[in-house]
């Protein structure tokens, strides 16, 4: 059996080793340029997860930056620092014929383009999926929207709060006799940006491996949101019933709720096998409720949800955080505690397996963020460089583009942009 979690430090006395950048390394994605048109949030995740396995890609921001940027804490772009590392950042103004025409120019040795602009304004700069495969036709062209590119909410603004509340999500989220709950992280957006993720990697294969065309993807939103729902819309129908909030407890397996412990923390403890709810009412002192006609079963269990819960929740208040973990896991329930960020980023588990890394930063000294996920055996991601300045790039990749001539007379115009400073 594994270590119980009370035998583990709180805090490691090390720090985690992978500090540095290796800007040399080679990922499973190299030489696979993305042009990154979006803003906010579910572009720059969908674009971090290709940039980390090695793809080269080039934000275009407007002259005053992507507003992930402004997004700040005590003046540091927090948001921006862990979403934008190992990407490249030229500044274009898009309003002009000449930075759409660079747009048009990086397109042609592209293998994928994302966009999030509201649908339509793409058509209007000239810069349409119909003219962008006309240059290359190889072109993988995502787009990213609240509501999709047709559909009666097309022109819908499209925050991803919208969506939370509009899917179904919000309404399942909470306490019955409540409001519902909102998430307090970028939901939405972080589900479409992993459905992205993987969809362009699909295109990009139909073009690579099979010999196809490139095409566009229509990812608003809503749809990967609505699609966590799993089988509520089938059991609707069956049944005539809305799913009902029911806080943290399931609606399909019980005992699952989190308790307070004697100390005033928290823990979560989930038994969703016959076998395991039944080991949780033995070691909790009632072994005569495996038997009892209201806990017998789950469907029962589930039913009775509330009084079962209280049986536990008195069990497990008895007793401090400490003691119900190491109870509980040398019984081999499943069980853990209930971590704020202040615990997880001092957690021995997190630090041991470098869950949580540092990287050199020039305002912070060392920015704590994630390291790249999932980690791969053979071809892993890497960290190559730190989030870009507004227009770090713009000279060493445009001036080749557009020749020095050229390139010194957009950038007297206007059109490509030195960015501003914070």
């Amino acid at each position: 059996m594994a270590a119980p979690w009370s035998s583990w430090p709180r805090t490691l006395a090390r720090k985690p080793t992978r500090k540095t950048f290796d800007p040399g390394a080679r990922g499973p994605l190299n030489g696979v340029r993305v042009v990154d048109l979006s803003r906010l949030v579910a572009g720059n995740v969908l674009t971090l997860q290709l940039a980390d396995f090695g793809a080269e890609v080039i934000k275009v921001e407007p002259p005053e930056g992507d507003t992930l940027r402004s997004w700040r804490v005590k003046g540091v772009e927090t948001a921006w620092k862990v979403y934008s590392r190992n990407k490249k950042s030229i500044a274009l103004d898009l309003r002009s014929d000449a930075g759409r025409a660079i747009v048009r120019e990086l397109a042609k040795s592209a293998a994928i383009l994302v966009e999030s602009f509201r649908p339509g304004v793409m058509e209007d700069m000239g810069l349409s999926p119909d003219a962008l495969h006309g240059l290359n036709p190889r072109l993988v062209i995502l787009r990213i929207s609240g509501w999709g590119q047709d559909g009666r909410y097309r022109h819908k603004p499209g925050f991803g709060t919208l969506i939370e509340g509009y899917s179904g999500f919000a309404s399942m989220n909470g306490f019955a006799d409540r409001e519902p709950v909102l998430p307090p992280m970028y939901l939405a957006d972080c589900m479409a940006a992993l459905n992205g993720y993987g969809a362009v990697l699909v295109a990009l294969r139909e073009v690579e491996i099979n010999g196809g065309k490139g095409q566009t993807l229509d990812l608003p939103l809503f749809d990967p949101l609505f699609s966590m729902l799993g089988p509520q819309a089938a059991n609707h129908r069956l049944t005539g019933e809305v799913k009902v909030r029911t806080g943290s407890r399931s609606t399909n397996a019980a005992p699952r709720n989190v308790y307070q412990t004697k100390d005033g923390r928290w823990v979560c403890l989930s038994a969703s096998t016959q076998g395991m709810a039944e080991r949780v009412l033995v070691k909790i002192g009632r072994p005569e409720l495996t038997k009892d006609p209201r806990f017998a079963t789950n469907i029962e269990r589930v039913k009775h949800g509330l009084e079962l819960d209280e049986i536990i929740g008195n069990f497990i208040a008895a007793r401090d955080l400490d003691e119900n973990l190491r109870y509980f896991d040398e019984a081999g329930v499943t069980i853990g505690p209930v971590y704020d960020i202040s615990q997880i980023v001092q957690d021995s588990y997190v630090l041991e397996r470098e869950s949580l890394i540092e990287i050199p930063d020039e305002e912070m000294g060392e920015l704590p963020t994630h390291p790249v996920v999932p980690r791969l055996s053979g071809t892993p991601g890497a960290l190559k460089s730190a989030a870009p300045r507004v227009g770090q790039h713009n000279e060493e990749l445009l001036k080749p583009l557009l020749g020095a001539e050229e390139y010194d007379r957009l950038c007297a115009s206007g059109a490509i942009s030195k960015g501003k400073k914070k």
